[in-house]
């Protein structure tokens, strides 16, 4: 398993990504808008345990995300996954549908998701990307 070559940038770009969202979000949730507050509150409803449970509810996430390829979704959904004791095979197959149902494009986004998910592996600064209301 290969890991990246500067684990501290590794852990700065995961510790800088979860600092940034939960500013932005606690910003945005400061503001006096009920539909943004309900759509954050539907987004966080819908990953919690259901007729799925949340690890299911993530890899789905990943994959939608990966499809519609936004980075800041894919690393939220990697972090949570990883979270839920998503293990790397699962990734790994995980990303396979995301390449299959979103074709070659899908390609650049993965090797980013490889790369975050290689920079929570090697060391704990994905202390949860979940501090916040929504994702992404």
């Amino acid at each position: 398993m290969s890991k990246p070559v500067d684990d501290q940038a590794g852990k700065d770009r995961v510790a800088e990504f979860t600092a940034f969202r939960q500013r932005m979000n606690e910003r945005i949730l400061s503001e006096d808008n009920q539909v943004v507050r309900r759509f954050f509150a539907l987004d966080t409803q819908t990953y919690k345990p259901g007729a799925l449970d949340v690890k299911t509810k993530e890899l789905l996430g990943l994959v939608a995300s990966m499809v519609l390829r936004c980075d800041d979704c894919i690393s939220y959904h990697v972090a949570q996954c990883k979270e839920a004791g998503v293990t790397r095979e699962e990734f790994f197959e995980t990303f396979s549908v995301g390449l299959v149902v979103g074709g070659s494009i899908v390609i650049p986004h993965l090797r980013r998701a490889v790369d975050f998910l290689d920079q929570l592996e090697s060391g704990d600064a994905g202390e949860s990307a979940q501090d916040c209301a929504s994702h992404g």
